[in-house]
């Protein structure tokens, strides 16, 4: 069986999630969609897609796609996501899901009613440094774990035009970056009882920078940093009673571990992704989707609700006034 993908917003990170469906063989891009034919046309060329749709409506749909990849901008994955849940399509949306906890919510709950296939594109948790960092923690390698530490800084053009800086286009770091340490921390710690956030907004609403601290159950936590003005190192540590990991820069798509036990040398373990480190998602869906499930066991759909929940609260911390889009597709 050849599960069959469709496109939704042919840009950057499509671009580069398409190009490891190579290293897939039960997947195959068959179709693209952008509000603009033209660039559509062209990024169907380039990754041997035989259908174009200059709509959204179009390609939702489409009888012979079986997953929607949705990689438009933040605000636009709510209305895209619903139409395609309705037409039955399982989906694959780029993380953030939403840029809001009741627009997750609202989309979970469609896929639980409609028994299809959704999950969140945090290609991190399926690298294989990763996986193997979970198998460790469960394993007891480090003891018990009481801290997690993450940092996720890139440099952006401070442009008011640019779509990093417009609320409409859920710009800021919080939906692009700051995702990333939030969804580790969760993965590791679990559902925090506590938000502090302390970070830095600009006069166009959007928040450029932000340091945040969850808090646990016996003092557990997690120290986080993102930002759109500084470049950071993009380093991990997970520290335990019985010793630390190191998932060296960038974490959220790293090729080694470092892992630290008490009494013993560091040990160096090497563990690259297929491709450009996209496969290893396209794979989790395309398996998930032959299989007739109905969300991932590494990404569920709670994990999701659950980190959408904690940037809710920074948003809220922070101030900003988070522009959700609409829950119906116009086209």
């Amino acid at each position: 069986m050849t599960v069959r993908w469709g496109i939704v917003g042919p840009g950057r990170i499509a671009r580069k999630v398409a190009a490891d469906f190579a290293h897939v063989p039960d997947a195959e891009v068959v179709a693209v969609a952008s509000r603009s034919k033209e660039r559509a046309e062209a990024f169907a060329a380039e990754v041997g897609a035989g259908t174009v749709h200059d709509s959204y409506r179009g390609i939702v749909e489409d009888p012979d796609v079986d997953v929607l990849y949705i990689a438009t901008p933040h605000p636009l994955h709510r209305a895209v996501a619903l139409a395609g849940l309705r037409a039955g399509k399982a989906l694959l949306v780029e993380k953030a899901f939403t840029v809001t906890p009741e627009a997750t919510r609202e989309i979970a709950a469609l896929a639980a009613e409609r028994g299809l296939f959704v999950m969140e594109a945090m290609w991190t948790r399926f690298q294989p440094a990763i996986v193997r960092m979970r198998e460790l923690i469960a394993e007891g390698a480090i003891g018990d774990v009481m801290a997690v530490q993450a940092d996720l800084g890139a440099q952006q053009p401070s442009s008011p035009d640019d779509r990093f800086y417009n609320p409409a286009l859920g710009g800021g770091a919080l939906f692009d970056l700051s995702v990333y340490p939030i969804s580790f921390a969760q993965m590791v710690l679990g559902n925090p009882e506590t938000v502090t956030v302390h970070g830095y907004m600009v006069e166009e609403g959007v928040d450029v920078e932000e340091a945040i601290l969850l808090g646990y159950p016996e003092g557990r936590s997690a120290t986080l940093f993102a930002s759109l003005r500084c470049q950071s190192p993009g380093m991990a540590r997970v520290v335990g009673t019985g010793g630390w990991m190191e998932v060296p820069p960038r974490f959220h798509h790293p090729s080694r571990l470092l892992v630290h036990r008490n009494g013993h040398e560091p040990e160096e373990l090497h563990l690259p992704p297929t491709g450009a480190g996209y496969s290893h998602e396209v794979a989790e869906v395309t398996e998930g989707v032959k299989a007739g499930l109905a969300e991932s066991a590494v990404m569920p759909l709670a994990d999701t609700v659950a980190v959408q929940d904690i940037m809710g609260q920074v948003a809220d911390q922070l101030g900003m006034a988070v522009a959700e889009g609409p829950a119906d597709l116009e086209q």
